[in-house]
């Protein structure tokens, strides 16, 4: 019985050892250990492949900084997760380049996350949208996106869990 295990049990049927996580892997959907960032990459890229009304989009190169998706006509796409409708997306790094207003993508997507791992909201912010509500982070020294009422109030909600 799964209440029986220890902490360390539970976390080997998480770890990059499970099956589940190495089906994904072989589905090409995990490429590291950022499961919750790597599926909301997923989910995103899956739900804007599959509405005709939105850009079809192709996953970027793991090794290409703060770009996770490009579109057909070359629009760049940053890609951030949340497991929870109150949370603080990814960082996003080189303050100096956003403090100056150097456009580093086109859009941003925050995938919002449900309890089980599902999908449960994608936000889509232009450039100037990231801009006006990123908050600097003074001790990691980058910058981020709290998930407000707002924020979800003012921006393009592509997708909401009915």
């Amino acid at each position: 019985m799964i209440k029986d295990l220890s902490v360390s049990e539970l976390a080997k049927l998480i770890s990059p050892n499970s099956e589940a996580f190495q089906e994904l892997k072989d589905r090409e959907i995990l490429r590291t250990k950022n499961v919750v960032g790597e599926l909301g990459e997923y989910y995103a890229i899956e739900f804007y492949c599959s509405n005709p009304k939105l850009p079809s989009l192709s996953i970027a190169p793991i090794t290409v900084k703060n770009i996770d998706a490009l579109s057909r006509n070359g629009e760049i796409y940053s890609i951030k997760t949340v497991s929870s409708k109150k949370g603080v997306t990814g960082s996003f790094w080189d303050p100096n380049s956003i403090e100056n207003n150097e456009k580093k993508f086109d859009y941003l997507l925050i995938v919002v996350l449900d309890n089980s791992y599902s999908l449960s909201m994608i936000l889509e912010l232009t450039w100037d949208e990231f801009y006006k509500y990123k908050k600097y982070n003074k001790r990691m020294n980058n910058y981020n996106i709290s998930l407000t009422n707002a924020l979800i109030d003012n921006v393009n909600v592509v997708y909401e869990k009915q």
